[in-house]
């Protein structure tokens, strides 16, 4: 992926984005849900409201509470199922797709969570104004495999965009990542360590099985179906 330094209308810098943005037309209840964005998930962030790129007041936005971060959250169901989990905790999703958006907010209206915040965007962006070492832990679940050789230099897990997580995450803090693909596992573990962080697996349960509070996506429904193995890799950012 490549970045210049020129902006894009919202504020943001320019940068290639790889994946879709929009799928099918959302429905009459999701387009009201993405009208009460604001309402349904309080401390969301828009570049609209920060045009100047200030970094995120996270402590006036939640309180003197953990912020955990969710990259990519597909459908929402897992990052709902966290927040209703642990209400003493503010968990930040970021999603660039649309109709993803849509569906986490209607998780969020039916199970009354409030202690969700959505930036319906680029991750890479929302790492640009989130302040140093203030996030307690973050998630990478499933997310896209890239499968060409040619492409693997878009995957998530690459300088490009562990550096900025590493930054942004305290010392100590859980970074959880979850893929079915075999060589993302490779990539993974080639990557990450290198960006300041450590694998905490001492033992091969310690990837088979899922985290205790995991909730199976329907991401991983379908890998299961399709016959490939679900991985769940732990790293601990390095001080």
């Amino acid at each position: 992926m490549t970045e210049n330094s020129n902006s894009s209308p919202s504020g943001a810098p320019w940068r290639n984005f790889y994946g879709r943005r929009h799928g099918k037309t959302l429905r009459p209840a999701q387009r009201r849900d993405m009208e009460a964005l604001a309402e349904l998930s309080p401390g969301s962030v828009s570049w609209e409201e920060n045009p100047d790129r200030e970094p995120i007041d996270l402590v006036g936005r939640f309180g003197e509470v953990p912020v955990w971060l969710e990259i990519g959250f597909g459908g929402g169901e897992h990052m709902v199922h966290q927040a209703v989990t642990y209400p003493q905790v503010s968990i930040i999703g970021a999603e660039p797709y649309v109709n993803g958006v849509a569906m986490l907010l209607g998780k969020i209206r039916r199970a009354g969570a409030s202690n969700v915040a959505v930036h319906p965007g680029d991750a890479r962006d929302l790492f640009d104004v989130i302040p140093k070492a203030s996030i307690d832990k973050a998630f990478l679940l499933y997310p896209d495999p890239w499968p060409k050789k040619r492409h693997h230099r878009r995957r998530f897990v690459t300088p490009e965009h562990l550096e900025p997580l590493a930054r942004v995450l305290k010392p100590g803090a859980e970074f959880r990542v979850a893929t079915d693909i075999e060589d993302y596992v490779r990539q993974t573990l080639e990557e990450v360590p290198k960006c300041g962080f450590e694998w905490l697996a001492e033992t091969a349960d310690d990837w088979r099985k899922p985290w205790d509070d995991w909730i199976s996506t329907r991401y991983e429904q379908k890998a299961l179906r399709e016959g490939r193995t679900p991985h769940y890799l732990t790293f601990r950012r390095l001080s």
